[in-house]
């Protein structure tokens, strides 16, 4: 009877390994020639190189010695001496990953700081991440070498009964997030500076191809983490079949066959990632060898092939017109240092920029002639790489100019209310597998909104201040994405501290988006439209909020019921932060219009009489404000604690119901997304601060009925405490930011703060309701509904306050007296009823008045 074949995945990981070793050996090689035998010139950055591809390679062997010792194979194939071999071999490559992709990175960053010289927000920048990456691989490196306890035992084939180790696999799974968060902060970190450069287009091409390369790595790092991800399922499995601990054989049964193909894909991510690292530095290579990949003579503004046409007299009657202006027959000058600053700056960025491999005078000076002046180039408007064009202010847009912004900011909205949604759920199965208590499940939503007083008063405060709006865009973005990535390790420990961690930065990343997104939406047009639009884009929001929880239960995390099934929500949240950062990149470039302090002081002085005002002595505009931000904290607080009850009251008032909570919720949801588009409408006809009493009076009401109604009653009354909810907010901003002048962005930032208060009224809430009963409970959401109208009602009582709200008069730059502003209610009045008149007797006289650019006949 033949003996069954033994099934190997060695020659394969063997193959892959020794490949990729090779490749990288070439391009690490080629590097040298180029910096050492065309350069002649070697930095830091290429000792680092060096240094990585020696723990690669150290790496690399200790997977090829592993394949000779087993690895690929099942457990049951491999021999005693082997197994204790193949531990010693794990052991090693697992401590060497970590220090190969610090070193890389170390090295690509410190090339990077050769071209920050004179660019301090991309040196900043270039720091903070060196910084992240080392602290990282330390502590990652660190982690692996002391992964058992005592450190001999991961040698061992059965540990100590003391000895605990942490599983490879899981380590490594939970630390794909920081590769990956570095990975995409190297790739795109240099770009907006090589965009803006000025160089002939194939040239430019090249140069930014070159730095792209750094794609293939994160490629391969999300392909790696699939097998990591497929090998920590099945360990899990086969944990829950072995009992308890009486070897690492036992405890990683089968672990040198499921992790043979998710070590050859760590491999080819190392080497593929020195292979990124090199390829920026080959190009004085390519141009000696190939120098024609670096020419473009149909170019006009490439005048690097000049040199090659003097020397050729033949070739004088192919140069276009364009580049003759730039012969190097022009008297030469000194290179003015202006252009440059520290001469090593100049070398490196010579080095990226010019086709020749000859840094000769001559080609720096057609460097020179092909660049603008310092006097010629555009005044900078965003951080200090980038060039745009002076534009219109945010503030002076009309309607129809403001509609495409506007629009591409609701993109945001809709973001964060997904987000929300998906938290919502994502907390509520994260519950159910690690049977967390329903106090770290309000820990959880706390550290959520509690990320709202830390945000924005810190890095929120000094992005939107210093930079304005669309910086403060990108890196609400960016930390949403990082935060969105923590999940992984938290799915994959099963960890209460990670999910908090978690949770926290997603709220931190959406609060430094909330900081610009609503005033930005509020201020982005005619200010008498304030109200309706910040109502329309969160309205945006509301659908997210909608839309979220009903893909993450039904499709997303519909089979999550244990920890192996929770690792599966990982590629959803992938997907998120991959579509920020692409949306982070997609801003930087996109046509973002900005206002400065001065510009809001323009718009201010339009009402200096109404907006100077005081009130005990104090300017009426700071009252509202601080009215303002209380009410929105009592708001948000009130919100939020109906939202995390919801569930329980439904169970509560109607234990038997046949639809669930989960519809009920959707419902309930819907209910509020419809309501902010309708207070958008309404707030056409009807003055902001009337609008929002009515919606105070209508929480109040329907949370006090909650208290004592029960079945359907009751559920329609916690529903209809939801679409009071709905408008609240919008109009609570855009009101508070009504005549701040140059003190807008600030104002932003603490209203935006208030947004804290959802994580204490839930807080307060609990007590009560483990002392009264749930329904009871509600009369917290009662007084801080109560707490909220006050702001309504100064609005509407004290006259310098209704003035500076509500008499937004759209003539107020025409010759037209304060008092002759028609409110839009009274206009849309007028033009019905001189419209049903007109259809009476058509033979009427009429005389014609223009009322905000519509056209209104009033009979004779």
């Amino acid at each position: 009877m033949a003996t069954p074949a033994v099934q190997d995945r060695g020659p394969v990981v063997l193959a892959v390994t020794v490949a990729f070793l090779g490749a990288s050996t070439l391009f690490v090689a080629l590097r040298l020639v180029s910096r050492i035998g065309i350069v002649k010139k070697v930095t830091l950055d290429d000792y680092l190189i060096v240094l990585a591809w020696f723990l690669a390679f150290g790496f690399s062997f200790s997977i090829c010695w592993g394949v000779h010792n087993g690895l690929g194979h099942h457990e049951t194939d491999i021999s005693v001496e082997a197994q204790i071999a193949l531990r010693k071999l794990e052991y090693a490559f697992s401590v060497l990953y970590n220090p190969v992709l610090m070193a890389t990175k170390t090295s690509i960053l410190f090339f990077y700081l050769t071209l920050s010289r004179n660019r301090q927000i991309f040196r900043w920048m270039t720091l903070a991440n060196l910084i992240a990456v080392n602290a990282a691989g330390l502590a990652l490196t660190l982690l692996n070498v002391f992964q058992c306890s005592p450190v001999g035992a991961a040698f061992k084939e059965v540990a100590p009964p003391t000895a605990t180790c942490i599983d490879i696999v899981t380590i490594y799974l939970s630390s794909a997030p920081v590769n990956i968060v570095t990975d995409l902060a190297i790739l795109f970190l240099p770009m907006p500076m090589l965009t803006a450069m000025h160089l002939p287009r194939r040239q430019h091409i090249i140069l930014i191809l070159t730095f792209s390369f750094g794609a293939f790595a994160t490629a391969v790092d999300v392909v790696r983490i699939s097998y990591l991800q497929s090998a920590f399922q099945i360990r899990l499995q086969e944990l829950g079949r072995q009992d308890a601990t009486t070897s690492r054989i036992s405890e990683q049964d089968d672990f040198s066959w499921y992790v043979s193909l998710s070590f050859m894909w760590s491999a080819i991510e190392v080497h593929t990632g020195i292979i990124c690292a090199c390829v920026p530095a080959l190009k004085p290579l390519a141009a000696r060898i190939i120098p024609s990949i670096l020419r473009d003579i149909s170019d006009p503004n490439d005048a690097s092939h000049l040199d090659y046409v003097k020397s050729s007299p033949q070739n004088l009657k192919t140069i276009p017109s364009g580049a003759a202006q730039l012969s190097p027959s022009i008297p030469r000058e000194p290179l003015p240092s202006a252009l440059h600053g520290n001469e090593d700056d100049v070398d490196m960025m010579d080095f990226l920029t010019t086709p020749e491999t000859s840094w000769s005078t001559t080609n720096m000076q057609n460097s020179v002639l092909n660049t603008p002046t310092r006097s010629e180039r555009p005044s900078t408007a965003y951080l200090d790489f980038y060039n745009m064009k002076e534009k219109k202010p945010m503030t002076k847009l009309s309607n129809k100019e403001s509609l495409v912004p506007l629009a591409l900011v609701t993109i945001l909205f809709f973001m964060w209310g997904f987000a929300y949604g998906l938290l919502s759920v994502l907390n509520s199965q994260f519950q159910v597998v690690a049977g967390t208590t329903s106090g770290q499940g309000l820990g959880l939503h706390a550290a959520y909104y509690g990320a709202y007083l830390v945000g924005p008063l810190t890095v929120g405060r000094l992005v939107f201040l210093r930079w304005g709006f669309r910086a403060t865009f990108i890196t609400g973005l960016c930390i949403y994405s990082t935060g969105t990535l923590v999940f992984w390790p938290s799915g994959v420990l099963t960890s209460f501290p990670a999910f908090l961690v978690s949770n926290f930065l997603v709220g931190f990343g959406v609060s430094i988006l909330e900081v610009a997104a609503n005033p930005f939406v509020a201020l982005c047009g005619p200010p008498e439209y304030a109200e309706t639009r910040l109502n329309l884009s969160q309205g945006v929001q509301a659908v997210g909020t909608v839309v979220a929880p009903l893909l993450a239960k039904e499709v997303l995390f519909k089979n999550v019921l244990d920890a192996p099934s929770l690792v599966d929500f990982q590629w959803a949240y992938l997907g998120i932060a991959l579509f920020d950062v692409i949306l982070a990149v997609a801003f930087y470039y996109m046509p973002i219009p900005e206002a400065s302090d001065e510009d809001f002081d323009e718009m201010a002085e339009k009402r200096q009489d109404i907006n100077s005002r005081k009130l005990l002595n104090i300017p009426v505009v700071y009252i509202t404000l601080g009215l303002g931000v209380f009410s929105i904290w009592c708001y948000v607080g009130t919100q939020e604690a109906v939202a995390g009850a919801f569930g329980d009251y439904i169970d509560t008032v109607s234990p038997k119901s046949t639809i669930g909570y989960f519809n009920y919720s959707v419902i309930g949801h819907t209910v509020f997304a419809v309501g902010r588009f309708l207070c958008a409408l309404v707030e056409v006809f009807f003055k902001p601060s009337h609008i929002l009493l009515f919606l105070f009076i209508g929480m109040i009401v329907t949370s006090a009925l909650s208290m004592s109604l029960v079945g359907p009653a009751g559920i329609a009354m916690i529903v209809l405490c939801q679409f009071f909810e709905s408008g609240i907010f919008p109009l609570l901003f855009a009101i508070s930011l009504r005549g701040l002048g140059s003190h807008t962005k600030r104002g932003s930032i603490y209203l935006t703060a208030a947004i804290s208060g959802g994580a204490i009224l839930p807080v307060i809430m609990y007590p009560v309701r483990n002392a009264v009963g749930l329904q009871y409970s509600f009369c917290v959401n009662v007084a801080s509904s109560v707490f909220g109208t006050i702001y309504p009602i100064y609005l509407i009582l004290i006259p310098a306050a209704r003035k500076q709200v509500d008499t937004l008069c759209p003539q107020r730059q025409s010759t037209l007296p304060e008092d002759k502003c028609v409110s839009p209610y009274r206009r849309a009045s007028r033009i019905f009823h001189t419209a049903v008149r007109r259809r009476k007797d058509n033979d009427d006289n009429c005389t014609a008045e223009y009322v905000e650019g519509a056209k209104v006949t009033w009979p004779g």
